[in-house]
């Protein structure tokens, strides 16, 4: 289900109404798509940080518009901490796009009680979907994942109508033995030598009688 998301018209552009806008809690943003003309909005910044945590990038806009809306682009501040601008794109819901997931790992593998650890090789995929049922991440169920075994893109559950960008051989997980490390050789220390005095004036020499 999309998140819903109040939105009001923004008039006025510009580096201050934006900065005006933050100060009060808002986002400016602006809608693009389907041949019609951009709309700047401004939408409070605790719904978005909201949806954003619930993992929704198609959403409901209300208020000043009443359309879907897939979330293109956010740009965020220095610190990369909030949101300081974000674009839009009307769409519908069996329109397909194209989203970089997460991958999260479910289930304990029966390789690690044989003395392995599970090792996740891929964290991140890009997938083509309807905008309707984009997840919020990827699963990849371990619970069949033995020792020396892997699980590779071609064995990832995908929706309805989904594709995923890759090579099928590519391995996401493995299970194997843990490598040790081999313990560090002592380095053996030198004897130190006497240390030369940068700027020591020489012993005087003994005056001939």
């Amino acid at each position: 289900m999309a998140e819903q998301l109040e939105v009001a018209a923004r008039e006025t552009r510009g580096k201050h109404h934006s900065r005006r806008l933050r100060r009060g809690g808002k986002v400016p943003a602006v809608l693009y798509g389907h041949g019609l003309e951009p709309v700047a909005l401004a939408i409070s910044a605790e719904r978005l940080d909201a949806a954003l945590r619930h993992g929704s990038r198609l959403v409901d806009l209300t208020g000043a518009v009443s359309e879907s809306a897939f979330i293109r682009e956010l740009q965020w501040d220095t610190w990369g901490t909030s949101v300081v601008h974000v674009d839009f794109t009307r769409i519908s819901a069996d329109e397909l796009v194209k989203v970089v997931l997460s991958i999260e790992l479910r289930g304990e593998a029966p390789g690690v009680k044989e003395g392995g650890v599970v090792d996740q090789l891929v964290h991140q995929l890009e997938v083509e979907c309807p905008a309707g049922s984009i997840p919020d991440k990827l699963h990849v169920n371990v619970n069949q994942l033995k020792l020396n075994e892997t699980i590779t893109l071609a064995a990832l559950e995908l929706p309805a109508k989904a594709r995923v960008f890759g090579e099928p051989e590519t391995i996401l997980v493995q299970c194997v033995v843990p490598v040790e490390k081999p313990e560090e050789e002592e380095a053996v220390a030198a004897a130190p030598g006497e240390p030369e005095v940068i700027g020591a004036k020489p012993e005087e020499e003994t005056e001939e009688s």
